[in-house]
């Protein structure tokens, strides 16, 4: 069993006696949070609704005979299931790897809870060295990259990357993260960014991580 199929084993196993025929839960994106559907694809527990954060997490749930609910239509899931690209001691984040980050903020922000499930080589002293996804309107794309410059940050276009959202990413390297939220606020003050992938304002309630061994609650 891989970490990342441990963690996601030992994070049902702490939750499943939650499930009940009114819970809603949130389903993240990414190959942890698909290691976490594959078991909820094995155990199939009692669940009112799912709300997915990605076209590609919703279509492996839909494969399954799963239908996925729009957040308008459900209200906030009771619980958030999702992996992360970095986690530092304060359960703050950064994702964006897959560039759904913001559609997993959203989920994340609506929902009681936020579990975040990594394999322990995410877990960092210090934010910043995975490259942070900022997703952004076309049309405003050399203007934001222009702004972040001007902050120190190294943009670089996600060539070929359209978001579920239709909009496109810009990752950026060298940004000041000694206070992550403060940069994730003036990130999404600069017009045309549509949200970023630092996780801050909406940290993790809870983080399990694994190695190939054993699987813990940090």
């Amino acid at each position: 069993m891989t970490s990342k199929e441990l963690v996601a084993s030992y994070t049902y196993e702490l939750i499943k006696d939650r499930f009940h025929k009114d819970f809603i839960l949130g389903i993240g994106t990414g190959s942890t949070a698909n290691c976490f559907i594959e078991i909820i694809k094995k155990e199939n527990p009692e669940i009112k609704a799912f709300v997915s954060s990605s076209q590609a997490s919703s279509a492996i749930l839909e494969s399954a005979g799963y239908e996925i609910s729009e957040l308008n239509d459900v209200g906030g899931p009771d619980l958030y299931v999702d992996g992360a690209d970095e986690v530092n001691s304060k359960f703050e984040l950064i994702k964006g790897g897959g560039g759904a980050h913001s559609r997993e903020k959203i989920v994340a922000a609506a929902s009681k809870e936020f579990i975040c499930i990594v394999d322990d080589s995410k877990i960092v002293k210090k934010l910043g060295s995975f490259p942070l996804a900022i997703e952004v309107i076309p049309m405003a794309r050399s203007y934001v990259a222009r702004q972040i410059v001007a902050m120190g940050g190294k943009p670089t276009y996600r060539i070929g990357f359209v978001t579920d959202n239709g909009n496109q990413i810009i990752d950026v390297v060298n940004l000041n993260f000694d206070v992550p939220y403060e940069t994730e606020i003036r990130l999404n003050r600069i017009p045309g960014v549509v949200d970023n992938g630092i996780f801050a304002s909406r940290k993790a309630d809870k983080v399990i991580s694994a190695n190939s061994k054993e699987a813990r609650a940090l």
